[in-house]
């Protein structure tokens, strides 16, 4: 479910407002970060739970030439809405849909030899040459073609060039440590990625971009940009890295603000147990607030007894066990209204807790918080100052 509307006209039990004009203004502060290379906008995870196709189209306005996502079937999607332009996708397994990837000019990633002879034997049977990308394994270890494999690769992707099969149009690699300046392995992925480069160029590949840069090295490691740079966390105004700065630190915003309405307000005497557990015991006469959200909504269950929410303008903590569909708030004597809304995260500006205070209370990431919240949440897409003129 998808709004245009501001983000208060209708009465949803919950709303994820997602800030286009936020996304817009951190995609033109990334430029600026990196000003000498073009941008990829990386959409995967719905665009880490914000909305795949409006937050790539925001992207595009703000002169993002390139969309990455994580699966074909993501790409595609993006396509399928009319989305045009260079769009690239890495996660592939055996028999994955190459040849609807090819057909649509997807730029394809392979890390290994069987997955450049599905591309193009994909490439073969819809008569139309792949755009593939060689990704080199320079010390994450995950995806990537390992240093003592680069040669098989290059070899037989230049061949299949030569037969007109294939155009490889990057050579790229990411960084296992990047949210950690200073960290060894920054500088040792990196002169390998300029190894692995140059053999593929001295062989005879002429790649359209060369990239090695995610949000955090974008932000701080300037020599890392190459031709272009792939930022995803920081599109959504999040930090990659909260010990090197905040936000608004780099210029950034937070896109998504989550928020719920009041299901109920009840006054409950001392003693009275909270949840599934009775992990928490009302310490006293005190009033309650039904927040209906839980984890199969996304919020995460680890935060039990520490998840922030702020209640007409005060932080409230989580009661006791987060449930499925909803947790309690102890309003300390407060009555607001049923109805009354229940932010847990959003920017900060206005009090609210971020989706940084929610990882420190879950124990996790902030890219985790915000990707997580599942479909039964709208997003609603706001009216904003910038749409306004203002």
């Amino acid at each position: 479910m998808t709004e245009t509307a501001h983000p208060r006209t209708a009465p949803l039990r919950a709303r994820a407002e997602i800030d286009l004009a936020a996304l817009r203004a951190n995609v033109r502060a990334l430029r600026a970060h990196a000003p000498t290379a073009d941008l990829m906008a990386v959409v995967k995870s719905d665009a880490y739970g914000h909305g795949a196709v409006e937050c790539a189209r925001a992207a595009r306005e703000a002169g993002a030439t390139w969309l990455g996502t994580a699966t074909p079937e993501e790409a595609l999607a993006l396509r399928a809405a009319g989305l045009p332009g260079r769009v690239m996708c890495w996660l592939w397994t055996p028999g994955g849909p190459w040849a609807e990837a090819v057909e649509a000019d997807i730029d394809v990633s392979v890390s290994g030899t069987w997955a450049l002879r599905e591309a193009v034997a994909a490439a073969g049977t819809v008569g139309v040459r792949a755009r593939v990308q060689l990704k080199a394994d320079t010390g994450l270890g995950r995806a990537g073609c390992q240093p003592a494999d680069w040669p098989e690769l290059v070899a037989e992707a230049l061949a299949a060039e030569a037969r007109g099969l294939i155009t490889v149009t990057g050579l790229w690699s990411h960084f296992a440590c990047a949210d950690e300046p200073g960290h060894p392995s920054i500088q040792a992925q990196l002169a390998l990625f300029r190894e692995m480069v140059s053999y593929a160029e001295a062989q005879g590949v002429r790649p359209e971009v060369r990239h090695i840069a995610n949000s955090p090295a974008t932000l701080t490691l300037p020599e890392s940009h190459f031709d272009l740079v792939r930022t995803g966390i920081a599109v959504y105004g999040i930090s990659p890295s909260p010990e090197v700065g905040t936000p608004a630190d780099f210029g950034l915003r937070p896109v998504m603000t989550l928020s719920a309405s009041l299901a109920l307000v009840k006054h409950v005497p001392a003693g009275h147990g909270v949840s599934y557990g009775h992990h928490y015991v009302t310490p006293g006469e005190t009033t309650l607030g039904l927040v209906p959200v839980g984890y199969a909504d996304g919020v995460p269950r680890h935060a039990s007894g520490t998840g922030p929410v702020l209640v007409g303008g005060k932080w409230r903590t989580v009661a006791g066990r987060v449930a499925m569909d909803q947790f309690v708030v102890d309003l300390g004597g407060d009555e607001p209204e049923p109805g009354a809304r229940a932010v847990l995260f959003g920017p900060g500006d206005g009090g609210e807790p971020t989706a940084e205070d929610w990882a420190r209370a879950a124990g996790t990431i902030a890219y985790e918080i915000v990707t997580r919240i599942g479909t039964r949440v709208p997003r609603v897409y706001v009216k904003v100052k910038e749409e306004q003129g203002g």
